[in-house]
């Protein structure tokens, strides 16, 4: 694991420059440039207090009353002026951070859906819980960002203020203060820099494993009652959190010697000041308010000195994430998903569909699923792929639609905007009827007339009275049969009317009336079809069958000629 260094700022930049640069970049400086200003006041106004308190003291000790209440007057007026100035600062802080995690967000959410890496991601084991990393890092990034910027600037502007302060009071104080800060940050950042590193990037993968194991029994409830897989579940879910558990366990071992050393670091500096000073003041050389003077800037200059020391814990959970976070950019890239240790389809913008000489691989290149394949699916006529579990009726369907690339040979096909993929497991997706209904389609608008028409057609009638009308938000996954949803997914196909309609098992679910009923619907002269299924029922519907063998090979014969295998 990383230490704070070289390494650690490179992936810090890469992450947090783009948006400094971006359209935003001068509304985001302008708000930096309102947080430097106000910090400026906060430095001086800490300043002017300690003087205060190290004067109102001297008047105690000289039992000056005058002097004592002019004192508290001018601190007063200070506290009406300082107090907006130290609020508006958090306001302008939390304001600027919210604006960067938005950009940021929608950056990582444009890579994210962009080429389908959402999908490549599935098949990459070092990317744990993509949801978690744009969710809650990106939120933790942007707002220890500006917490650490602001702090370490904080802390050089109380060093120029405050070592004016404590050099005119005692020159021995800075000196053991400067000795004293440097051997602090030596031995926290070399005895507890890389074990907490570690640990804080091991506790948010395992924190994310636990949450997301949770969320997948909410999802999956159903299944697992019927399998009475609850002993299972609990078990597995009891292990991840053993992880958590375990592992926080090392870090708050860790964390408790760290806090060891930072408290008694920090707890003998209470007296060092006023052990240093004190003959000067016993003497008479200064007034008893010097005390207090050199205690104040004292500690405001340690603190400036010390920021790593005394932050040290939240750097290093804020190191963890930024290595999860720059992981998880760079895994979006366009080339991280492409399949590159091999070679890779090519795909062609062409009227019709067709496979020219493609060979398909698993996408680790370890097994060929279709060797040599050359077919062409003209419009108004109709390919049914047929073959073993297993044998690449599915694989073929996602090299078509561009999520595989694995192999060789070219694809030529229609814009994808003219196709439509029903999978075996319809996507219901969170929204209302009328929503679901409209899904994928971003431009095309149909009326209520036609919904209910629709629906009609698809044995589904009844669902609007249901559910309480088009416009009702339900969780349609929960509330459909498996049936009712790829029917639901039918509607889709029959409103959009796309060019191709690829079908993946999409009437696995129905019966033969259902099915017969949903297929009678399209019009081959609007949408070619291109099936994949196991029921000879279907074969009316297609002029030509491909049948592949599971090994690479593949036999292409006209649908009138083929019999399904008993």
């Amino acid at each position: 694991m990383q230490r704070f260094g070289g390494r650690l700022w490179r992936r810090f930049g890469s992450l947090a420059k783009p948006y400094w640069v971006s359209d935003e970049r001068w509304m985001a400086a302008g708000l930096l440039a309102l947080l430097v200003a106000l910090l400026l006041g906060q430095t001086g106004f800490a300043v002017l207090f300690n003087q205060q308190t190290g004067e109102f003291t001297s008047a105690l000790a000289d039992r000056d009353a005058d002097r004592f209440w002019n004192s508290i007057y001018y601190f007063v007026g200070l506290l009406v002026v300082a107090v907006p100035i130290y609020a508006f600062y958090y306001f302008v802080r939390d304001k600027l951070a919210i604006r960067w995690r938005r950009w940021m967000t929608d950056r990582f959410l444009g890579d994210y859906f962009g080429n389908r890496a959402f999908y490549q991601l599935t098949a990459n084991r070092d990317i744990d819980n993509p949801d978690q990393r744009i969710a809650e890092d990106i939120n933790t990034f942007t707002q220890k960002s500006l917490t650490f910027l602001l702090i370490a600037m904080g802390a050089v502007l109380q060093l120029i203020a405050f070592s004016g302060v404590l050099w005119s009071i005692s020159r021995w104080l800075v000196l053991f203060l400067v000795i004293y800060a440097a051997a602090g940050t030596a031995v926290t950042f070399l005895v507890f820099g890389k074990p907490l590193i570690g640990l804080n990037f091991q506790q948010l993968r395992r924190e994310a494993d636990f949450r997301f194991s949770l969320v997948r029994i909410r999802e999956n409830a159903e299944s697992i009652a019927f399998y009475r897989g609850e002993d299972e579940e609990s078990a597995r879910v009891k292990r991840r959190f053993a992880g958590v558990f375990d592992n926080f366990n090392k870090l708050i071992k860790w964390t408790l010697s760290l806090s060891l050393f930072q408290y008694g670091y920090g707890f003998v500096t209470i007296i060092l000041p006023s052990v240093i000073i004190a003959p000067r003041v016993l003497s008479g050389e200064l007034e008893v308010g010097s005390v207090v003077q050199a205690a104040g800037a004292f500690a405001a200059l340690l603190a400036a000195l010390t920021v790593f020391v005394d932050n040290f814990d939240s750097l290093s959970r804020f190191a963890a994430g930024i290595e999860r976070l720059d992981t998880f950019a760079l895994s979006l890239k366009p080339q991280s998903g492409t399949g590159t240790t091999g070679p890779v389809i090519d795909r062609v913008e062409d009227p019709g569909l067709a496979l020219d000489h493609l060979t398909l691989h698993t996408p680790n290149y370890q097994r060929i699923l279709v060797k040599d394949l050359s077919v062409s699916v003209k419009t108004g006529e109709g390919l049914l792929i047929v073959g073993e579990s297993g044998g690449g009726k599915s694989s073929l369907l996602r090299a078509v639609a561009g999520i595989w690339n694995s192999g060789a040979g070219t694809i030529a096909r229609p814009r994808l905007e003219d196709m439509l993929f029903l999978p075996q497991h319809a996507y219901m997706v969170l929204g209302d009827l009328r929503s679901q209904l409209h899904y994928p389609s971003k431009s095309l608008t149909f009326s209520d007339r036609e919904l209910a028409d629709v629906l009609k057609a698809v044995n589904l009638s009844g669902i609007v009275d249901r559910f309480g009308g088009l416009d009702v938000e339900l969780d349609f996954s929960k509330v459909l049969s498996l049936g009712e949803q790829q029917r639901l997914a039918f509607a889709r196909l029959l409103l959009g009317k796309p060019r191709y309609a690829i079908l993946d098992e999409a009437t696995s679910a129905l019966d033969v009336e259902n099915e017969d009923n949903l297929y009678r619907q399209i019009d081959p002269s609007a949408t070619t079809l291109v099936s994949v299924s196991h029921r000879s029922t279907v074969l009316k519907y297609h002029t030509h069958v491909l049948e592949l063998d599971g090994k690479g090979g593949w036999r292409l014969c006209a649908a009138g000629d083929y019999r399904f295998r008993q």
